[in-house]
């Protein structure tokens, strides 16, 4: 019952997904993939995932305890949090913290975690900002 609720929750969200990637105004100088093509493929692959999962579900899934549903309850409200901290704090700052405190839930010791999120942090700013050109949340310090 569970898999067939979140394959179908998923599938409603993949339609809304797509839907809504459909709607970015595309200015006239674009390049010829666009704006719409990344969302549009997330959507996709999000739909073809609920589709399996509804369609063949765990005959007996295994629930987590109590305790781990709220870990997952803190890794979202993490999330949310980092999403609201971007452009106060900047991107490299809020994803550290986030990246950190995740990677410290998941099992690696804090010291490790910290590594992890700078790490993760500063890779994914020269990827995707030094070299890929793409602008990124930027917090009191310009980064």
């Amino acid at each position: 019952m569970g898999d067939r609720l979140f394959g179908g929750i998923g599938l409603l969200l993949a339609a809304f997904f797509i839907w809504q990637a459909t709607q970015i105004q595309v200015s006239f100088i674009s390049d010829p993939v666009g704006p719409k093509t990344f969302p549009i493929i997330i959507g996709l692959l999000l739909g073809i995932s609920s589709l399996a999962v509804l369609l063949k579900p765990d005959p007996k899934p295994d629930w987590p305890a109590l305790g781990r549903l709220v870990e997952i309850g803190i890794a979202v409200l993490v999330l949310v949090v980092y999403a609201y901290s971007l452009p106060v704090i900047g991107f490299v700052f809020a994803t550290a913290i986030a990246a950190a405190f995740l990677s410290w839930r998941l099992g690696t010791s804090p010291l490790q975690a910290i590594v992890a999120g700078a790490a993760t942090s500063v890779g994914i700013y020269v990827v995707f900002h030094l070299i890929l050109g793409l602008s990124l949340a930027e917090g009191p310090l310009g980064i």
